[in-house]
């Protein structure tokens, strides 16, 4: 889906006509810009050789913004023009961000076009706008790659984006100077990275399981002559590992009795904290939450969190997942037996928990 030859009718194109073009995964926490090349897939690295670009952008008052790594570094240290996990917030109104939780980790002051704007430093920005300054930072990585200017990206979205949020993604995309040739929704999308429907022989009904930093989709494909039919899909755009973290988050505060009115900085704090411990917990059973460096004047003893515990916390959150996906096969008039084989994607996926209740489940 990345190196296009386009050609009128009739006319095949000439080596130095071939038109150049990207396939981008917007994600909340992290995004990709791929590319075909010699018949292979090949993610692009920046000239560091990162493949993954965080989804944060930094506003600065007399510069342009930072984004990717650099721009992470700032989440604590200037939490107020730091955006994350902008992909939550696009076409969505106000009433609707507040019910993704109490303790939001942006500084919100109006409205445009229903979606909440972000205060910064230099200026209100929409979430359109932080995710025209991802993909542009994707569109200029693809194009140093490639050494060329791009006719176009295909654009991944979560399969339960509904017409407001696929059409923010366009916008974003238009503000960024990249025309959108296709927005593919991301189970299908993993299902062509995988490779499925290149074995003419795999016949079945699979199970697509997407659980990302900020959203959930769920799709049941049936494969038949490598051609796979989508069946039925489901999900929650307002589901991840996102959640994983703000339960850590709440479950640290109240161990230590820090008040409910944090402030933005401190939100990140804590949030930072249980991502990290989130992840070293899918290789260990025990790790230490150290309150170093807590942006306040109190001081705080570190907290032990295990394996067992997190789980606790995990699993109401899991609880929707597998709801939406029994939903899911209902609506495909499948049942758990009659799923030949499970595809899991995203990032919330390297869970062992969230390994464990797919396990159970089917």
């Amino acid at each position: 889906m990345a190196l296009l030859q386009i050609a009128e009718p009739g006319q095949s194109a000439k080596p130095h006509q071939r038109k150049l073009a990207v396939g981008i995964d917007l994600g909340t926490t992290h995004s990709l810009v791929a590319s075909v090349r010699s018949g292979q897939v090949e993610t692009l690295p920046n000239s560091r050789g990162e493949h993954l670009l965080p989804s944060v952008v930094r506003y600065l008052a007399d510069e342009l913004p930072q984004v990717g790594i650099k721009a992470q570094s700032h989440l604590v240290d200037d939490a107020a023009n730091t955006v994350m996990s902008v992909k939550r917030l696009m076409g969505r109104g106000i009433e609707d961000v507040k019910r993704l939780g109490e303790n939001m980790p942006y500084l919100f002051e109006a409205c445009d076009q229903g979606m909440p704007l972000i205060n910064t430093v230099s200026g209100l920005k929409s979430p359109v706008q932080v995710s025209a300054d991802i993909l542009r930072a994707l569109v200029q990585r693809g194009e140093s790659s490639l050494g060329g200017e791009l006719v176009g990206a295909v654009i991944t979205v979560p399969a339960y984006f509904d017409d407001a949020q696929r059409q923010a993604t366009k916008d974003a995309a238009q503000l960024a100077g990249i025309q959108v040739l296709r927005l593919l929704n991301e189970p299908t999308a993993a299902a062509v990275a995988y490779g499925l429907e290149q074995d003419q022989q795999e016949q079945g009904t699979i199970a697509v399981f997407d659980l990302g930093g900020g959203t959930f989709d769920i799709s049941i494909l049936r494969m038949e002559q490598g051609v796979f039919e989508v069946l039925a899909t489901g999900g929650d755009s307002a589901l991840g590992g996102d959640d994983f973290d703000h339960a850590l988050a709440e479950w640290m505060r109240h161990q230590r009795q820090i008040p409910a009115q944090l402030d933005l900085a401190q939100q990140r704090f804590l949030l930072r904290l249980a991502r990290a411990g989130k992840e070293l917990l899918s290789h260990t059973q025990t790790t230490q939450m150290s309150f170093s460096g807590w942006p306040g004047d109190a001081d705080f003893a570190d907290i032990e969190l295990t394996r067992e515990q997190m789980n606790l916390l995990l699993d109401p959150i899991i609880d929707k997942a597998i709801k939406a996906t029994k939903r899911t096969l209902r609506d495909a008039k499948v049942t758990v037996d009659g799923i030949s084989r499970i595809v899991m994607v995203g990032g919330s996926t390297r869970s062992l928990r969230v390994q464990e209740r797919v396990t159970e489940l089917f």
